[in-house]
């Protein structure tokens, strides 16, 4: 029972040494587990057997002059020497090794062969169980959006996509790296970063934020020894460079587009260059600004370029507005001239065309031809007038003048304008008509009398 006992203490301080890892990640192997068993119990025996020393060099009652001896509790054992730690070590070691499966030492008999048979299924037990926490151990999953590099021995060895997987414990270990997920870094918030000098050797604060992905997980973590701090270094580099080359007044107004463009691209082009395994997603421009001691200044040009802007602009739409008008009535009126021209020359036309056909009746009867002119003529003229015009030289008739008439229409003819002229005119054209008419007549009668 005793050696029951001693076993399960050994076995479980064993079992805690074999929990125990190193630093550097690997387990204790059996034979290194049993060295630091027996390092330990060795220490725990020799510190006993001191503290045994030390209780018995102190004066007890039982060692008093003239008392008895016999009172000594550590008298009654037979006066043995102290305990032999070479002896102790041995058989230490030797019921271990029985309990892996070896001898026991050199005693012999049914219970020490008993102790090894079952030494040796308990060792393996405990080599299946553990066989199998190490392959359990192996397994890890990689999630969406990231990559797992697998190194082997401390060496490169492959990518795993996101996924389930497995490695051997102790031989390959594996870091995941996000190659999905935007990151940033921020640039310009100490007055190291953000101040810089300009082409026209001018100061400005500017302050950047550049987002960043992963591409390349490999490179990402082997190229360089800190992704980020090369980022941030490669970053101020380059925007130190951008804005050495343009203006202060080009970089805070019309240029700062194209300033983080410039930045952005230079940036890539260096941590492609040294395998960084980063891309460059955006480049931010959130504040570039003189420093605080003319920023009053700059401030007063910046307004009085947003009034000049202001102002044509506004130019800008007034002329938009009055062109348009303009232009429609320069149309219009060129319209109108065409419509008076082609007017002008239809009446033209017109007239020309009644004066060829007179001249036709001219040629044929001229003197008939001039008396109907003239007479016409007359008509035109005399028609707002109230007189009343009597051939009586070449006519006896007796002519019927319609006094009432010309009475009743005589104001009529006073109170109305140009436009109504032709009115009574129609009324007073029958006497010069009939005179007409009756001239015509005589003339007839008197060519058909020779």
């Amino acid at each position: 029972m005793a050696d029951s006992g001693s076993t399960g203490k050994y076995l479980g301080t064993y079992n805690w040494y074999q929990s125990k890892s190193s630093p550097c990640g690997y387990e204790r192997s059996p034979i290194e587990s049993i060295s630091y068993v027996t390092t330990g119990v060795s220490t725990q025996v020799t510190s006993n057997y001191s503290i045994n020393q030390n209780l018995r060099s102190h004066d007890m009652a039982w060692n008093e002059p003239g008392g008895s001896g016999n009172k000594d509790p550590w008298g009654n054992r037979n006066n043995q020497g102290p305990p032999d730690l070479d002896e102790v070590v041995r058989k230490l070691q030797n019921k271990l090794a029985g309990l892996f499966g070896g001898k026991g030492g050199s005693g012999s008999g049914g219970g020490s062969a008993a102790g090894g048979n079952a030494g040796s299924i308990s060792l393996g037990v405990i080599a299946v169980v553990l066989v199998g926490i190490w392959a359990l151990s192996g397994i890890y999953i990689v999630d969406q959006g990231k990559q797992g590099v697998v190194l082997q021995f401390g060496a490169f060895d492959e990518i795993t996509e996101p996924g389930p997987h497995w490695y051997p414990r102790f031989i390959d270990t594996v870091d995941v790296v996000d190659v999905e997920n935007v990151r940033s870094v921020n640039l310009g918030h100490t007055n190291d970063e953000a101040l810089m000098l300009t082409q026209d050797e001018n100061i400005i604060d500017i302050k950047f934020t550049v987002q960043y992905k992963v591409k390349d997980a490999r490179d990402y973590l082997f190229s360089v020894r800190d992704p980020d701090l090369t980022l941030r270094q490669v970053t101020e580099s380059a925007v130190r460079e951008i804005v050495g080359k343009n203006k202060l007044d080009y970089i805070i107004t019309d240029g700062r587009v194209a300033v983080s463009a410039d930045i952005g691209r230079l940036i890539q082009k260096i941590l492609d260059s040294y395998a960084t395994g980063i891309t460059v997603v955006n480049l931010n421009m959130q504040n570039a600004q003189p420093p605080e001691q003319v920023q009053q200044a700059f401030d007063d040009a910046i307004k009085a370029r947003e009034d000049k802007q202001r102002q044509i602009n506004e130019a800008e739409a007034y002329s938009n507005d009055v062109l348009p008008r303009a232009r429609g009535k320069a149309a219009r009126v060129v319209q109108e001239a065409k419509a008076y021209e082609a007017e002008v020359v239809a009446r033209a036309e017109g007239e020309t065309e009644r004066f060829i056909k007179v001249l036709g009746q001219y040629k044929k009867a001229p003197k008939v031809t001039r008396e109907r002119l003239y007479l016409d003529t007359m008509e035109e003229v005399m028609a707002g007038s109230n007189k009343v015009l009597v051939d009586v030289k070449n006519s006896n008739n007796l002519m019927y003048l319609p006094l009432d008439k010309l009475i009743t229409h005589k104001p009529s003819v006073v109170e109305s304008d140009a436009s109504s002229t032709p009115s009574p005119s129609t009324q007073r054209r029958a006497p010069l008509s009939s005179i007409r008419d009756n001239r015509f007549s005589e003339r007839q009668r008197s060519r058909e009398v020779r």
